[in-house]
């Protein structure tokens, strides 16, 4: 971990890292879309060759119901009862975030009707690498059934068993046994044993977040998702506190970014310390805090939430509610000592899914309104189009669209 101020080049390295200055790879790029590309074309056949390489599969590709049930049984009672938890949080928040309809008169005989509409199936990414993630299945299966979609396709390379029962929690209609960019290309453009989907949401590693983009022209994804992160802005605290919490988001990958902002010198000194003191021996969070880890010394709290605000963090914890106060740009906000950021990864109830890569600029993370389309039904009397008529057929005529304004006028002629 390393001590700078806000004005060092460090801070202007981590700044950039943030948003479209990361470097791409152009030939990690390629490998993506070939592997895609073969999936689109092969069909079944690829996918099968693909998950055997990469996934060492040797069942079928899709797991029977029967098989869900059996291994759901596998899972420690505690377990199905942490998921059982964590999915009514999960989905109590999710009911609140569904959009409405509504129908308004704009004038007489002219009114517009927002209609909500769920997709009809969508495919959700489950992580199958260093550790199982069932949670990701909650936060991504419960939003869609809440808004209303008919099936959902769950995708997992190695599902353990709390895998398997958080599926069975949620209701999942089918699930398969690949990952990667394979599984990202069957559920976009489907095959004879995968059905294609309206949308594929869920985090992965680099080859589902590449593979994502690229199918992203034809089916819509959920956001451009890259290494996780967290920035902790606090003028005081328990120095154990912070450090466990940058430690713990470290921990999911060595391409993971922690940094703790303060304007106390002593607090980032004794944090730095702390960090050390409980760091693992090895693992992806000595190499992440390493390489992408930063403590930095601000002059006050507010120039440490100017500089948050410019990381655009997925997740943003603040020490004190009084930082909320001003423009928040940040997947997830966490207020307050108690408020561990990793309460909001299982059971507070909000969507763990985020944008990262400083996408919070422009939106938030995963809600039920990402499994929803809403429809403009509009409707007009034959006054209310004469009342229109003047500004539809004058602007027409302004652009050149003679149809335009000859489908109005032949209407009340």
């Amino acid at each position: 971990m390393i001590v700078v101020s806000s004005s060092n080049p460090r801070v202007r390295d981590l700044v950039a890292a943030s948003g479209s200055n990361r470097r791409r790879d152009a030939a990690f790029e390629r490998r993506v879309a070939a592997i895609v590309e073969t999936v689109r074309r092969g069909g079944d056949a690829a996918l099968a060759r693909y998950a055997r390489r990469f996934d060492g599969l040797t069942d079928a590709i899709e797991v029977p119901h029967a098989e869900i049930e059996a291994e759901a049984r596998k899972a420690s009672p505690a377990v199905r009862r942490a998921l059982g938890a964590a999915a009514r949080q999960v989905r109590t928040v999710a009911k609140e975030q569904r959009p409405r309809g509504w129908r308004l008169r704009v004038g007489p005989g002219v009114s517009v009707e927002q209609r909500i509409e769920p997709l009809a199936r969508v495919g959700c990414y489950v992580p199958g690498g260093r550790y199982p993630l069932p949670s990701s299945l909650l936060m991504t299966a419960l939003p869609a059934r809440v808004a209303g979609v008919r099936e959902i396709m769950a995708v997992c390379p190695k599902p353990d068993p709390s895998v398997y029962a958080a599926a069975l929690l949620v209701g999942v209609d089918r699930f398969f046994r690949i990952g990667g960019a394979h599984a990202i290309a069957a559920l976009a453009y489907g095959t004879k044993t995968v059905p294609a989907v309206d949308k594929i949401v869920g985090p992965g590693n680099r080859y589902v977040a590449t593979a994502k983009n690229l199918v992203s022209a034809d089916c819509p994804i959920d956001m451009q998702a890259g290494p996780t992160e967290i920035v902790i802005v606090a003028g005081s605290g328990k120095p154990s506190w912070i450090a466990a919490d940058l430690i713990a988001q470290a921990e999911h990958d060595p391409d993971a970014r922690a940094i703790f902002v303060t304007p106390s010198r002593t607090l980032a000194d004794r944090v730095a310390r702390a960090v050390e003191a409980r760091m693992p021996d090895e693992g992806p969070a000595r190499e992440s805090l390493r390489r992408h880890g930063a403590i930095i010394v601000t002059k006050t709290l507010d120039e440490a939430m100017d500089l948050a605000n410019r990381i655009a963090p997925e997740h943003l914890v603040v020490d004190r509610e009084s930082l909320t106060r001003g423009e928040l740009r940040a997947g997830a906000v966490f207020v307050g000592p108690y408020t561990a950021q990793v309460a909001g990864d299982y059971a507070i109830g909000s969507n763990h899914v985020l944008p990262t890569a400083g996408a919070a600029r422009f939106r938030g993370g995963l809600s039920a309104a990402d499994f929803v389309r809403a429809v403009s039904v509009q409707r007009l009397t034959r006054r209310g189009l004469t009342r229109l008529a003047p500004t539809i057929v004058t602007l027409a005529r302004a652009e050149g669209l003679e149809g335009h304004a000859a489908s109005i006028e032949v209407r009340l002629s």
